[in-house]
Parts: C-alpha cells; sequence; structure tokens
C-alpha cells in the first residue's frame, strides 16, 4: 500500500508509485479506488495551486462546518515543510501537530481529513504548491492559528528574519483563543 500512517486518525502520508527512465517519469497522483482501498473515500470538487518564494509561510488555515475541507496536498516544484495541526476536540491527538518534508523529488504527499490546521513554509528558493479540496470555499467559513503559537514549538525550518508571512496571517488567535466546531 502507498500508505503511511501518522499516528494521526485519518492523517496520511501517500507515496505514489513513480516509473521513471531515460525520458523522466510518471506516476498518479490520484487514483479514487487507491484512496479507496486504503478506507479513504474522497469526492475532490477544487484543485488549487500556488507560487511562493523561499521563506513565505501560509497558515495555520482552515475552514469550520459544514465547510469544512479535507486536502492532498503535494508540491511539484521546490521544497517545503508541511504543518498540520489536529483541532478535532476529543482526539487523542487534539493540539499536537505534525510536520514533514514534501518536495517535488519525493514525490510525498500529505492526505489531510477534516479538522486539521494546515499551512507550510518554503525551504527551497522557490515553491509550486498544489491541493485538492473534497469543498469549496468559504470566506465566511474562514479559521486560523497563529502560527508562532508556543503551545505547538513548531520548528518551521526558516529562521524568524527571513519568514514571509501576511498580515492576516501576522493577527491570527493563539489556539487558546481560536474558534472551532470540530469533533472526533
Amino acid at each position: 500500500m502507498p500508505f503511511i500512517d501518522t499516528g494521526f486518525a485519518g492523517l496520511k502520508v501517500f507515496e505514489p508509485r513513480v516509473f521513471a527512465d531515460n525520458r523522466g517519469y510518471f506516476f498518479e497522483s490520484f487514483n479514487k479506488n487507491t484512496f479507496k482501498e486504503a478506507g479513504i473515500v474522497v469526492e475532490f470538487v477544487q484543485d488549487n495551486e500556488s507560487k511562493s518564494q523561499r521563506g513565505v509561510l501560509r497558515g495555520l488555515h482552515y475552514q469550520q462546518n459544514p465547510m469544512a475541507q479535507a486536502k492532498l496536498v503535494r508540491v511539484v516544484e521546490g521544497e517545503v515543510l508541511d504543518v498540520v495541526v489536529d483541532i478535532r476536540k476529543g482526539s487523542p491527538t487534539f493540539g499536537k501537530h505534525f510536520d514533514i518534508l514534501l518536495s517535488a523529488e519525493n514525490k510525498k504527499q500529505l492526505y489531510i481529513p477534516r479538522g486539521f490546521a494546515h499551512g507550510f513554509s518554503v525551504i527551497s528558493e522557490s515553491c509550486i504548491f498544489q491541493y485538492k479540496c473534497d469543498n469549496y470555499y468559504s470566506k465566511e467559513s474562514e479559521g486560523g492559528i497563529l502560527f508562532s503559537d508556543a503551545a505547538f514549538n513548531i520548528d518551521w525550518k526558516i529562521t524568524s528574519e527571513e519568514a514571509i508571512v501576511s498580515e492576516k496571517d501576522k493577527t491570527l488567535p493563539s489556539f487558546s483563543n481560536y474558534i472551532n466546531n470540530f469533533e472526533f
């Protein structure tokens, strides 16, 4: 199976089988049946892509129910540290974070179920980041937690001097003050 458990219920690393030769490579970045065999039944409705330079830090973002989103994230150019925080009340891993290096080279992907806050930092010179969502974006349902909250102690693999963070992300609430409606 191309999935690796993370110790967080529903959160899985997907390592697609890559076929490479002198022409290049080929892999299935998503196959509904492969995911279904792993117990992940998902209907993606939206694909997103961003391009960022080194030091860009995006997150930690989520959408409230009923507009919550499961995501399948990957890097097609460059390298990021991808980070999720379990915000499902009652979960054994509530308030804990998981991080993974995603890159164009390793082709790993992360399946993030609903109920996680998500962010990433760009650690290569530039990055193209893609992700699929199982629900549409809703501005009214936006939520977030401050990326630098000491409750998580996340090492984003970039210095605070090189971090490029939006004004919106700099003013997100702390973990002790954020609002969410997720139950495990």
